[in-house]
């Protein structure tokens, strides 16, 4: 009897603390670029006016994957099926175990044995490639085989030309543009330094993976559609990354981007998170992992 009373009094203290601060406990808030309140509307709206959308999440973050679904199922109401989908968790040489399990060839668990999904695959990313299967659209697996972004680490891009045709086909187009003077770039170079680990390679390991997820990107993509990819936010954050690779290219598509960043209090968009692209989504830090 005690221990009831004892729990009861904790809840109604912990109840009557959140009721006199009027302290409410958000999972997430929207800004723009400039650092002001937006809205998801906004945001999907926004989206569907543009051809290719960069939403950037942490891999570990449930409501980056909650908002990734259900703005889906937005462009998808808006769209129809000119909305095109495809992610940096799929490598490029797994597009036809995509194509061949969306078409019935292949049962699921034959997909899944043979793919190298990621350990969060079943509560992530498994319910963006059934909305694709189940309406029809096209997933496209966007990055380089991992296998070749290692041997980028090891030996640089020069290495790639010792590749076959079939094994070229799955990267970006060579030799690949890289520009070391990106701020992005040059962080994970001064990273690497401050471990002991100095690998100018490094950058260009991630270089070729976000040349590569621009290249598929451009190759499914076409004029009236909406391309939108998912990717860790790194890879588009400042308009570095994938969203370099994607201005190099002729055609110069309009692009959406969105960060999701973390803070220990959503109320306002932290300084350092300001401009870092077109949305930013900010997370309490203290938010659950989903792995």
């Amino acid at each position: 009897m005690q221990i009831k009373m004892k729990s009861f009094l904790v809840w109604v203290m912990v109840s009557l603390f959140y009721l006199a601060s009027g302290q409410e406990l958000p999972a997430y808030r929207i800004f723009n670029s400039q650092g002001q309140v937006s809205s998801f509307g906004a945001l999907a709206q926004e989206a569907s006016e543009r051809q290719i959308v960069l939403f950037g999440e942490l891999h570990n973050n449930p409501i980056s994957h909650w908002l990734q679904l259900e703005l889906t199922h937005a462009l998808h109401a808006i769209k129809g099926q000119a909305l095109v989908m495809g992610a940096e968790m799929f490598e490029a040489d797994n597009q036809l175990l995509i194509d061949e399990y969306f078409s019935g060839l292949i049962a699921e668990r034959n997909f899944r044995s043979e793919a190298r999904l990621w350990n969060n695959f079943q509560t992530d990313i498994r319910p963006l490639l059934e909305f694709a299967r189940e309406n029809g659209l096209k997933f496209v697996a966007t990055n380089i085989p991992r296998r070749y972004a290692a041997l980028v680490h090891r030996e640089g891009f020069e290495a790639l030309e010792k590749l076959s045709t079939q094994a070229r086909s799955y990267i970006a187009p060579l030799p690949v543009a890289y520009d070391e003077d990106l701020p992005g770039y040059k962080a994970m170079l001064e990273m690497s330094a401050m471990h002991g680990q100095t690998n100018p390679n490094f950058p260009k390991a991630q270089a070729i993976k976000d040349a590569t997820m621009a290249h598929f990107i451009m190759k499914h993509f076409a004029p009236g559609n909406t391309f939108i990819h998912f990717h860790g936010t790194y890879h588009s954050n400042n308009y570095e990354g994938i969203v370099w690779y994607l201005q190099q290219t002729d055609s110069k598509p309009t692009l959406l981007t969105i960060a999701t960043a973390e803070q220990q209090n959503v109320d306002a968009l932290d300084e350092s998170n300001i401009g870092i692209a077109d949305f930013i989504i900010v997370v309490p830090q203290r938010m659950t992992k989903t792995h």
